[in-house]
């Protein structure tokens, strides 16, 4: 069995709001096989560096990522965290172009 990550779960819980940024607590820690108290406690201290900022809507939360901020310890230079997200989430869903020829 693996003991290892390649990426932080606060990192999985980022892509988990990248992919879908109405998604419950409860769901966050499903996918990454955590309990509600540590995704809970993974996303306050990603709302606390300011990277998520939780937004109600009704009765459910829908969370932003601050796409702009650098990753943490990151140099000058280094990708901003919406960028390395994007990598990992791939291309955003939308129309396939056609192939040239058809």
């Amino acid at each position: 069995m693996v003991s290892w990550s390649f990426l932080t779960s606060h990192a999985r819980v980022l892509l988990c709001i990248a992919r879908d940024p109405g998604v419950r607590l409860r769901d966050i820690a499903a996918s990454l096989g955590i309990t509600e108290r540590s995704a809970h406690a993974i996303l306050a201290d990603l709302a606390g560096a300011g990277y998520v900022v939780k937004q109600k809507d009704g009765r459910r939360n829908r969370y932003q990522i601050q796409t702009r901020l650098p990753l943490p310890g990151a140099g000058p230079g280094e990708p901003a965290v919406g960028e390395v997200l994007a990598l990992l989430t791939g291309p955003p869903p939308g129309p396939v172009p056609e192939s040239p020829g058809q």
